[in-house]
């Protein structure tokens, strides 16, 4: 019965892995116009939240190519833990699991990006990614202990008092 949450869980892991070689698959031009679009909305914010605040766009915009970095490995590794946790992995070697797989995918997106005109791959991209996914690890961790806590006390919870 279970299975297809199984599969489910596995092909959303797959896709974002997908949607990841995909993006870093664009040619550096094309790179540049998509994070310039989400530069300038985060600019345009920005500027009307805040509009005494100088910010230079280059600013902006390295914090913008960065953050993709990190919460797309955030993501990367919620799918993968789901997925090897649905797959009956539990504790810390499911967490590790679920590390190694997000690092390791981090690695062979900048080693890929070797080979797309004008983009590179960068050691530091592979740190940023990876502390993505430990953060992503250790929300999805404690979201899932305060779940289960909840849970129990809803259970242990006695009537009339």
């Amino acid at each position: 019965m279970m299975h297809y949450k199984i599969f489910i869980s596995w092909a959303l892991v797959i896709s974002w892995m997908a949607l990841i070689f995909y993006l870093s698959a664009q040619h550096a031009e094309r790179s540049a116009d998509l994070s310039g679009g989400i530069t300038e909305w985060v600019n345009e914010v920005i500027e009307n939240v805040a509009p005494a605040a100088e910010f230079q766009i280059d600013e902006i915009s390295f914090f913008v190519r960065k953050n993709a970095h990190f919460f797309a490995y955030m993501l990367l590794s919620i799918l993968t833990l789901n997925a090897v946790r649905r797959s009956g992995g539990r504790g810390l070697v499911s967490m590790v699991v679920a590390l190694v797989i997000s690092v390791l995918y981090a690695i062979s997106d900048e080693v890929h990006q070797l080979f797309v005109p004008g983009r590179s791959g960068q050691v530091s991209d592979v740190l940023l990614d990876s502390a993505g996914a430990l953060v992503g690890i250790l929300l999805y961790t404690l979201t899932s202990r305060l779940v289960v806590k909840r849970k129990y006390a809803s259970r242990t919870v006695q009537p009339g008092k």
